[in-house]
């Protein structure tokens, strides 16, 4: 699984696996007591993996996965990097700040062109806010870059329980 996508932020990925669900979140679940190298949780058919505190640093990614019944005899797992729940809050956060106060200047920049006055702090603080959105779109690649390795850490741990060969990426 390649995780080298330079526009994502959060890398997903899907696949079928030849057993049925509750066996493979079996196994997800039985790692906590045999492995301390990653914190696993799972939550109905849901399964987080994450460092523990003392490896973690502000861009350590998790990993969630979703292994959802297809049948008797297969699952389809949903996979998900990304970054720590309250980090990407944060992000979010932020990017709809910028934006809020990208549409207001907008329009009272927009408004005072209509009305043929002065609009040049307008008009600044609209271009701020579109360096502040470029800024926080390659600090979050900046994270995402940084993190590779770790995520890449998780993914061999998840085909390790999944028991499928680590392929290797490009």
């Amino acid at each position: 699984m390649p995780l080298s996508n330079d526009i994502v932020l959060r890398p997903r990925f899907k696949m079928d696996i030849p057993r049925h669900n509750e066996a493979v979140l079996s196994d997800f679940e039985n790692t906590k007591t045999t492995q301390s190298e990653f914190i696993v949780t799972r939550v109905d058919d849901h399964v987080f993996i994450k460092f523990p505190k003392e490896k973690q640093h502000f861009w350590s990614p998790q990993l969630h996965l979703e292994i959802n019944k297809i049948d008797e005899n297969s699952s389809k797992l949903h996979g998900l990097f990304g970054p720590s729940p309250t980090v990407w809050t944060l992000f979010m956060f932020l990017h709809f700040m910028v934006a809020g106060v990208f549409i207001a200047f907008a329009i009272w920049t927009y408004t005072n062109i209509s009305l043929k006055q002065s609009y040049v702090i307008q008009a600044s603080v609209t271009l701020l806010m579109v360096l502040i959105w470029i800024t926080l779109y390659f600090a979050g690649s900046i994270g995402k870059a940084s993190s590779t390795k770790d995520m890449r850490l998780l993914n061999n741990f998840m085909n390790r329980i999944l028991s499928i060969e680590n392929e290797k990426a490009p």
